[in-house]
């Protein structure tokens, strides 16, 4: 089953996580089971309150939405080991016409080579002219040849080796065989076997014939095997014994990663001669393989996004995405889509306002611990009610979600915001956080918000601040660079800019002192920042 990932926004907060999850678990409770939570970042000390508050755990981590191997209907070819019979790689290649390269592994499943039906044509060729095997294991043999051992010193033998030699009736009263060293393969030729026996030959290959008596009795040591093939296809057989790992290709293997990525993929594939490429789990472990038209028409990953409708906000590698719906409470921004999808944007102040609706529509109770999560996902995105954002709609679904989970969203609110930020927690943490990049009129630039009771504590770090802040907007060529102090108990924004100072004056007809301002009952980016930066710009 094919996953869909629900996502929210890069540098999420609160709503953004919450609302990811409770529209999984709606999707999920429905029938839809292939629908997974996941998140873009790292999880805030706020977020991590309310999750542990509530018993839930973080969604995934995903970096990256890119196409990758793992996404291909890649082949799923045998993988032998390295001592199975090249008679059993042949059989499995005849199986599967498509299959053009087997993967050969050891104990662990791990790669150790590939081979061809070019390596077994090739091997097949060089027997004519080097008709020997070299300590083949006995077992091989005996799987090939369907054979059975005969006599006892057969027991003890665990390899066979020696030149293969067809016991023809000829003219000669000289044995075919000269040395011990040989694998002799005959039929019902009782003076041959005797002469064999009493010289030694290693391996005597009886073809659809009886063993007298007092040839078993004279071979001490000599390997017996019968065989119900005739002669010529025991020759041909015989050769195909030989474990695979012998023959197959074990230098310079091009061999991918289920997590690589398709465009990488493509470069060395372009630059490749073979027809077939192992693929490796994590563990180094073979799991399939791909060829050139696998990379086609690679299968695109699934998305649901909320808290967001913005490009530069969402998931790299979105592009290659199929978008499925969109749940949010923001602008309309720039996300494109191949096909209609479900679009759902209302003015409220949270997005799990929205997803909190949508249980009620379709008639599905959330969880105590569910409806107490989006409550808190509620009162954090707006502010205790406070932020501009906020609607009747919001507070009235706060205090049903509040009344399920049997809480008091006052409480509750307490709890959220008098959590206290560490006076050792790294700015650049605080800082990006909850940091959204916004691209409106060619300008660039960057806004990151926190909530917090404390925000004359906060600016006792603005040097630090402001050291960030200019290092991040010369980094990444953003025109400004705002961080919003946003103050519960005061109802307004402390505002440390860097950048477009005159812009940001103009905006708002405040005046910046040493880079801050304080703007009275501004709580909102997206409804107070964002369109007065907009509406300057056109």
């Amino acid at each position: 089953m094919e996953q869909i990932y629900v996502t929210g926004h890069r540098n999420p907060d609160t709503d953004s996580i919450v609302s990811a999850m409770a529209y999984t678990a709606l999707r999920n409770a429905t029938g839809d089971r292939q629908y997974t939570a996941a998140r873009l970042g790292h999880i805030s000390d706020e977020t991590r309150l309310i999750l542990n508050r509530f018993g839930f755990e973080a969604p995934m981590l995903i970096k990256s939405m890119r196409t990758q191997v793992q996404d291909l209907d890649y082949d799923t070819p045998p993988v032998l080991h390295e001592a199975v019979t090249v008679n059993r790689a042949w059989s499995a290649m005849e199986a599967d016409k498509h299959i053009s390269a087997i993967p050969i592994a050891d104990d662990d499943g791990c790669l150790r080579g590939m081979m061809t039906g070019g390596d077994i044509a090739a091997y097949d060729m060089k027997t004519i002219e080097d008709p020997r095997l070299n300590e083949v294991p006995l077992f091989n043999i005996l799987s090939v040849l369907e054979g059975q051992l005969l006599g006892e010193s057969s027991e003890v033998v665990n390899t066979i080796s020696g030149e293969v030699v067809l016991a023809l009736p000829q003219s000669s009263e000289l044995p075919p065989f000269r040395q011990k060293d040989t694998i002799l393969i005959c039929g019902n030729q009782p003076d041959m076997l005797r002469q064999a026996a009493a010289f030694g030959v290693a391996c005597i290959i009886l073809c659809q014939a009886e063993l007298p008596d007092d040839v078993r009795d004279a071979a001490a040591n000599t390997c017996i095997i019968s065989t119900p093939y005739d002669s010529y296809r025991t020759v041909r057989r015989i050769f195909q014994a030989i474990p695979v790992g012998r023959l197959s290709q074990r230098e310079n293997i091009t061999a991918f990663h289920l997590s690589d990525y398709i465009d990488d993929v493509q470069e060395v594939v372009l630059k490749s001669r073979y027809r077939s490429y192992p693929i490796l789990d994590a563990e180094e472990r073979v799991v399939g393989s791909l060829s050139r038209y696998h990379l086609i028409r690679p299968r695109r990953k699934r998305v649901v996004l909320v808290d967001h409708n913005e490009a530069a906000q969402s998931v790299p590698g979105l592009e290659e995405t199929d978008i499925l719906a969109i749940i949010d409470h923001h602008r309309l921004a720039d996300i494109q889509t191949k096909n209609p999808i479900y679009f759902r944007n209302e003015p409220v102040g949270s997005t799990c306002t929205i997803v909190a609706g949508m249980y009620q529509e379709r008639g599905l109770m959330p969880s105590p611990k569910l409806a107490g999560l989006m409550a808190a996902a509620i009162v954090s995105d707006t502010v205790m009610f406070k932020s501009p954002t906020c609607t009747e709609r919001d507070r009235r679904m706060a205090e049903r979600l509040a009344h399920i989970a049997d809480l008091s969203l006052e409480e509750l609110g307490r709890e959220i915001f008098s959590a206290s930020t560490p006076e050792d927690k790294p700015v650049e943490q605080l800082l990006f956080t909850d940091f959204k990049e916004f691209h409106i009129a060619g300008y660039d630039f960057g806004v990151g918000q926190i909530t917090c009771v404390d925000s004359e504590r906060q600016l006792r770090r603005k040097e630090e601040f402001l050291r960030l802040m200019e290092a991040a907007k010369e980094e990444h060529g953003y025109s400004m660079i705002l961080l919003m102090l946003t103050d519960v108990l005061m109802e307004g924004s402390k505002i440390l800019c860097v950048g477009g100072e005159d812009t940001f004056q103009q905006a708002f007809n405040t005046e910046l002192k040493e880079h801050e301002a304080f703007l009275p009952h501004v709580m909102s980016r997206k409804k107070q920042i964002i369109p007065m930066l907009s509406a300057l710009w056109g």
